[in-house]
């Protein structure tokens, strides 16, 4: 099942670059790109880490795609 994140946009919504994002939770821009593009999946720490920058819940940013048969 995909990973879905609003990441991009809420990273947009608070007026911060790739590498704004990248500096405040401990990674790489390269990071934040590939989580962007989806693909990438975060760590649990990561994760949080990104919503405590953004102030959303974790479930708000990073949702499970459900696969219809």
């Amino acid at each position: 099942m995909p990973l879905i994140n609003r990441v991009k946009e809420l990273r947009a919504r608070h007026q911060l670059t790739q590498g704004d994002l990248a500096t405040k939770v401990g990674v790489t821009r390269q990071t934040i790109i590939s989580l962007e593009k989806g693909s990438y999946t975060p760590s649990l720490l990561l994760a949080m880490q990104i919503a405590r920058v953004f102030e959303e819940p974790v479930e708000s940013i990073f949702t499970i795609e459900e696969e219809t048969n």
